[in-house]
């Protein structure tokens, strides 16, 4: 999960084209890919396109772990699909850049590698928390990540970079799998909507 503001470009350096199926092959830790369902669907110029879903029967395991069954029965029912050619389209441009970011690295996250959520919060230069949960952090530690986002908005950290603690750890982009963007965005806003209105 990552949270931007604005600021200027501090380097000049040109991002490889990157594609994140590519880049996920590189860091172990995900069970995503063996999770995936594929549908067929219609392209708006008739050609076929591929949706992916996570199997419902292997939700839980890979999205959300720490939450309750009930809840990722319904998540899992519920979820939207995302298509194949997210994991192959070349990246053209990086918004952290010229953007500051703040990162949470959900530590027992199995749909996209903790050690990939490092490396791109690094990369990033972002304000990096670190929590131990599932890909679904923002509906399990609420408190925490609406934190982060307070401290986004603010545009200040009580946590140093990835880069400032000296840590060397690699891992995957987080650009979010299979479905898990939806998620992640859906509860973000739900997170904040509650905190802003004090209710739980």
């Amino acid at each position: 999960m990552c949270i931007s503001t604005h600021r200027i470009d501090r380097t000049l350096a040109a991002l490889p084209a990157e594609a994140l199926g590519e880049l996920g092959a590189k860091f172990p830790g995900s069970a995503l890919n063996p999770a995936l369902v594929q549908r067929p669907f219609t392209n708006a110029d008739g050609s076929t396109g591929t949706d992916l879903y996570v199997s419902p029967d292997k939700f839980r395991a890979v999205a959300a772990a720490d939450l309750p069954q009930t809840a990722t029965s319904v998540a899992a029912a519920s979820q939207r699909p995302i298509s194949a050619t997210a994991f192959t389209d070349k990246v053209t441009s990086a918004a952290w850049r010229t953007i500051p970011s703040w990162a949470v690295v959900a530590t027992n996250d199995r749909a996209i590698a903790p050690d990939l959520e490092r490396f791109q919060a690094k990369r990033a230069d972002s304000h990096t928390v670190e929590i131990d949960s599932s890909h679904s952090v923002m509906i399990s530690h609420p408190d925490a990540v609406t934190d982060v986002i307070r401290d986004a908005a603010r545009g200040q950290s009580s946590k140093p970079t990835l880069a400032e603690t000296g840590l060397t750890s690699l891992g995957i982009v987080g650009a979010a799998a299979a479905g898990g963007m939806p998620i992640v965005g859906a509860g973000l806003i739900a997170v904040s909507r509650r905190r802003a209105t004090g209710t739980q």
